[in-house]
């Protein structure tokens, strides 16, 4: 199954996916999204983990103002399934 990376704050996001059976990745810092088939970030610091400047080759997904399934659909999309 696919490694998601999400950023701690998006609990509900995680969930969402982990029983989607993804496995997932919490994002504390720009080394944990290396090896992610995406990235799911909230949106309120978009730059801080630096996600934007390459450091992972997955799509990056902002999930600012979207739910959980949301956001779930746009990971199914990224990735393929």
């Amino acid at each position: 199954m696919a490694r998601i990376g999400v950023e701690q704050t998006l609990t509900d996001v995680q969930q969402e996916l982990q029983a989607k059976g993804y496995d997932i990745v919490q994002l504390n810092n720009e080394q944990d999204a290396q090896g992610c088939d995406c990235c799911v970030i909230s949106g309120q610091d978009q730059n801080v983990m630096g996600i934007q400047n390459a450091v992972t080759q997955g799509s990056v997904i902002n999930a600012d103002g979207m739910t959980a399934q949301e956001v779930c659909q746009q990971v199914e999309r990224k990735i393929g399934n």
